[in-house]
């Protein structure tokens, strides 16, 4: 254990060498302002350095999620960003070991570099480049450098990869058949899948009132007899479905089964009660109303569709458990100036380990104590 706390240091140690080994300013430059530091690190995950400007990229992407997603001001932002230090470099502690786990899984770093290359040319062609060399030029020229894309994508596809190896094969092939069933039989509102043909009216140029009339009575007349297909045909203004008569299809045509459970709130309302031929009232959209048939409902027993459902309920807190487990093995060391910003989760992160280790021994039944009167 000595040896390889030894050893463990000598990259941030290594990393600090350099940073002191950059020239100095002059001195008179170091009077009139303090010197700004550019990199420096800022902890050690085993032989790994995570640097400041690591730091710096997210809590950036973090100001721009709160910023132009959720509405705060650029204060509002940079504060939550200064409070969640902690749990930002937290993060970092955790892709440095999941990338370090993932580069000595056999093969698994060789796929990340074909997927990083897929995704890469995916970009180039939907920009309509074609060559690498002139994707480069045009992310330069947005101040973007290609091989930190390719850096950021490497480590991104890196962590899901382990997790998904580590953690969600494991629970996915590890449920047996009596928990596929009990599940199945506890939330079969889950399971339940359709097809659908859609019947669009859109609000363009017109009054919200007279679309919606007309609709209604459109749905009206799908439920006395007329074909919806006819309908659809004479009276829908979506392209894409009018192709398939109305059918909601895949891009090859076969009609597009979709889970119920997972359809947004209207849509969901709107069909789930219906039979097979039923079809809806009108459901109102950002850009008009839709009429919905059902075409096909099945909500039978599917043992995959069943084992993804189960894998993606318990796989967050079995990722916190693994990711744990491995920040307990590591070597960890926070650089001296900001030890009082990581230290204090590091601390937490044992306590919540113990207290789950705790609860694991205490949910364990006693071992069985041995009746000496009865032995003998």
């Amino acid at each position: 254990m000595q040896l390889r706390n030894i050893t463990a240091r000598l990259p941030l140690a290594f990393a600090a060498l350099l940073l002191a080994a950059a020239p100095a300013a002059p001195a008179r430059a170091q009077e009139e302002a303090p010197p700004t530091v550019l990199d420096e690190p800022i902890a050690q995950v085993d032989n790994y350095v995570i640097m400041l400007s690591q730091l710096k990229r997210e809590n950036s992407e973090f100001r721009d999620v709160l910023t132009k997603q959720r509405g705060m001001t650029p204060e509002q932002a940079q504060a939550e960003v200064d409070k969640r230090q902690g749990e930002i470099i937290l993060n970092l502690i955790n892709e440095a070991l999941l990338v370090q786990k993932g580069k000595d899984m056999p093969r698994l770093p060789e796929d990340i570099e074909a997927e990083v290359n897929r995704e890469v040319l995916r970009v180039a062609k939907q920009s309509n480049i074609s060559t690498i060399e002139e994707l480069e030029e045009a992310m330069r020229r947005e101040g973007m450098s290609l091989s930190d894309i390719k850096e950021t994508l490497r480590r991104q596809f890196m962590r899901q990869a382990v997790l998904q190896r580590e953690v969600d094969a494991k629970i996915y092939y590890g449920l047996t058949d009596k928990e596929l069933r009990a599940y199945y039989d506890s939330h079969r509102d889950r399971f339940v899948s359709v097809t659908l043909s859609e019947l669009f009216l859109s609000l363009a140029g017109r009054a919200e009132a007279d679309v919606k009339a007309k609709a209604a009575d459109l749905a009206a007349r799908a439920r006395t007899g007329a074909s919806f297909e006819e309908l659809v045909e004479k009276n829908s203004e979506h392209e894409p479905t009018k192709k398939f008569k109305g059918v909601l299809a895949e891009a090859d045509g076969k009609p597009r089964w979709f889970v119920l459970s997972e359809l947004s709130g209207v849509i969901a309302e709107a069909v789930k009660g219906l039979k097979v031929g039923g079809v809806s009232d009108p459901v109102k959209t950002d850009e008009g109303f839709m009429i919905l048939r059902v075409n096909e409902r099945d909500d039978s027993f599917k043992e995959n569709f069943v084992r993804g459902v189960m894998t993606q309920e318990r796989a967050e807190k079995e990722r916190d458990n693994y990711l744990r487990t491995l920040r307990k093995e590591a070597y960890i060391k926070p650089a001296e100036n900001y030890k009082a910003i990581i230290q204090p989760v590091l601390d937490k992160d044992k306590s919540e380990t113990a207290a789950a280790a705790g609860n694991t021994a205490a949910a364990q039944p006693a071992p069985e104590k041995k009746d000496k009167a009865k032995k003998q």
